[in-house]
């Protein structure tokens, strides 16, 4: 029987034809997720933020009351919460800022949520709350600046490491094409208003080793082709390259996203963030190691005179070869 192959060997696709367009897309999108990151915000979770989050659904209803919930919880003298829609229009987050002396005594914090709970309950029969979450503000400051440098550190350890594997400019593509997944997946947050916690940095953390993952054998590719063909035009032999390797990373991203697109789907609200945000990174990431870490090689200037062994290396090798024959 004949095995099914999702891309052909004799596969031809001329990518870099596009690569301009593609480089001034992605730049663009970019931009834009900074703009609406800076603009708009991200829906922070009480894990960054501090405070108390009750999550809840109105089961008879299409759409939750935010308004009417709004001004019963805010009747309660606990402060002005804050409320926002979150995955269907009948769910709902309330965020509070914990009660004063709630750091020191943690009853305070319970009977906060104890008689937020009681109060949507007699309102609303049909509400079901579906968890209460409470982080101090010293403990949501520090775990939103962990997440940060984790984030941060991975990308730079990546970087230094293609540097070394590679040259310096496989390199700047490596963090170039991260730097990109990322940025677009903070957009998507921040255009989507999805809640943004713990969670979420742990899929870009996950997107970043995928992304890298994508690369490194595209670039080990690009790095053999490079030895074995030297008179190549440098764009002829990017595009081999990701041909080569395209069965390779076609199979990969289809594997790793019908799950992921199923857990979006049908899987439970708690990691439908995580869930989307890796299902998005996988596709940005499959993308942007063929349209940004091969083309920016490019324009880096790499060619047919890398990986060629200077003459100080040559001599050395000599050397060595010689003092073993002795």
């Amino acid at each position: 029987m004949k095995l099914l192959k999702v891309v052909p060997d004799d596969t031809n696709i001329d990518f870099l034809r596009w690569r301009s367009w593609a480089f001034g897309i992605s730049l663009f999108l970019m931009v834009a997720s900074v703009g609406l990151v800076a603009t708009k915000g991200l829906n922070f979770g009480v894990d960054f933020i501090g405070g108390q989050m009750i999550r809840a659904t109105f089961t008879q209803s299409a759409s939750a009351p935010v308004t009417e919930l709004r001004e019963t919880v805010a009747k309660l003298g606990y402060g002005d919460p804050t409320i926002q829609r979150f995955g269907a229009e009948n769910q709902v987050s309330i965020r509070m800022k914990l009660p004063e002396g709630a750091d020191k005594n943690p009853e305070l914090a319970n009977a906060m949520a104890t008689k937020i709970t009681e109060t949507l309950k007699a309102g609303h029969p049909d509400v079901r709350i579906d968890g209460v979450d409470s982080v101090s503000g010293k403990v949501s400051e520090e775990l939103f600046s962990k997440g940060i440098l984790a984030l941060l550190a991975a990308m730079a350890g990546v970087s230094i490491y293609i540097w070394f594997r590679f040259e310096w400019q496989f390199g700047v593509g490596a963090i170039w094409s991260l730097l990109h997944d990322v940025t677009l997946t903070f957009g998507l947050f921040a255009l989507t208003g999805w809640e943004f916690d713990l969670n979420i940095i742990a899929a870009l953390l996950t997107i970043i080793g995928y992304s890298l993952n994508d690369t490194v054998v595209v670039y080990d590719r690009i790095r053999e082709n490079l030895m074995k063909f030297r008179k190549m035009e440098m764009a002829s032999l990017l595009n081999l390259s990701v041909n080569e390797t395209l069965s390779r990373t076609v199979m990969t991203s289809v594997s790793i996203s019908l799950p992921l697109i199923v857990l979006v789907l049908f899987g439970p609200d708690v990691i439908f963030g995580f869930s989307a945000a890796m299902a998005f990174g996988i596709v940005v990431g499959t993308y942007s190691s063929i349209y940004q870490a091969a083309p920016i090689l490019i324009w880096l200037k790499v060619g047919s005179h890398s990986f060629v062994p200077t003459e100080e290396a040559g001599s050395k090798a000599e050397r060595i070869s010689e003092g073993f024959e002795s």
